[in-house]
């Protein structure tokens, strides 16, 4: 990857486009934890992708290029919610592949439950894997308050998948 970062602050547009398609998905994933909207992930990353290739000769180290690239996707995206503060719902979501939709609706429905701050710490950090101090350096925030955020988003999402357990339980009964 180093090797493609430094082809692309060369201006090889090649090396570019290869880059951010490797990094496709944790944009996708980190975008769309934050506006809850396909459409609109899809703009930031737009979006960020442009700013990168304006901005990638201002990278000092080569390997803090991910945290960088996130850095700015997330400045988009609450960018794009000050800008735009209207109200996505579930059933507002793209229809995907009937196996798709059943493997995440329910993870993307309990995502939509969370608090946007814990959403975001719990998506950079298992989906992304990003460690705790690169997340605060990213939110600008202490480590303390990434870990603070990672405990309360499992207790929310534990909540969410008892509550869901049991309403469950009493469409059975």
């Amino acid at each position: 990857m180093e090797n493609l970062i430094k082809r692309a602050k060369n201006k090889d547009p090649d090396a570019f486009t290869q880059l951010m398609q490797s990094q496709m998905q944790n944009m996708y994933r980190t975008a769309r934890a934050i506006l809850l909207n396909d459409e609109d992930a899809a703009d930031a990353i737009q979006e960020t992708i442009l700013v990168c290739w304006e901005k990638l000769k201002d990278l000092k180290e080569d390997k803090y290029f991910r945290p960088w690239m996130t850095r700015i996707l997330i400045n988009k995206c609450y960018e794009m919610i000050r800008e735009n503060t209207r109200i996505t719902y579930m059933d507002e979501l793209p229809e995907t592949a009937v196996e798709e939709e059943v493997s995440n609706l329910e993870w993307k429905e309990a995502l939509a439950a969370l608090d946007e701050k814990y959403r975001l710490v719990l998506v950079l950090f298992y989906a992304e894997g990003f460690h705790t101090k690169e997340i605060a350096k990213m939110l600008k925030i202490p480590n303390s308050t990434v870990r603070t955020r990672l405990s309360r988003g499992r207790e929310q999402l534990a909540q969410y998948y008892r509550e869901d357990s049991m309403a469950g339980k009493e469409q059975i009964i």
